[in-house]
């Protein structure tokens, strides 16, 4: 019990920590403008609406890779099945993007690559973490 809960718990950790690096590499290739403050949601709007296509798909790719490692990471250390993980990660990860997307406007390509991203992303790192599981437990 305590290796499940301790791998989905690393599994969120991991996931958290791929946004976070993600998106400070999107922030470090095109900043946002000086004095931007984080709570100022209008300004951050005007930012997204000039934010260039690849600053975008970085953030957009950093959801979907923390996803598929996230739940990979659970998968490697916990022994619920893959999906379990896949459903609580992906379940966490569409909370937090959803959130982000209401908060601030999106282009609507970006929104509904986030979504779609997120899911297959939870479903493919379980179906490649349940494959690896199968051919360990035949090697041995």
């Amino acid at each position: 019990m305590l290796r499940n809960v301790l791998g989905a718990l690393a599994g969120i950790a991991t996931a958290v920590v791929t946004v976070m690096l993600m998106e400070w590499l999107s922030h470090a290739i095109y900043p946002p403008p000086a004095g931007l403050e984080i709570t100022d949601t209008d300004a951050w709007n005007a930012h997204l609406a000039g934010a260039p296509l690849v600053a975008l798909l970085l953030v957009l790719a950093g959801y979907i890779f923390a996803t598929f490692d996230g739940v990979f990471v659970a998968c490697l250390i916990g022994r619920m099945q893959p999906f379990v993980y896949a459903l609580i990660i992906g379940v966490l990860m569409l909370a937090g993007t959803a959130s982000n997307l209401i908060v601030l406007r999106h282009p609507t390509w970006f929104s509904i690559a986030a979504i779609g991203g997120i899911i297959l992303s939870a479903w493919l790192a379980a179906k490649v973490a349940s494959i690896r599981l199968t051919a360990k437990s035949a090697a041995e």
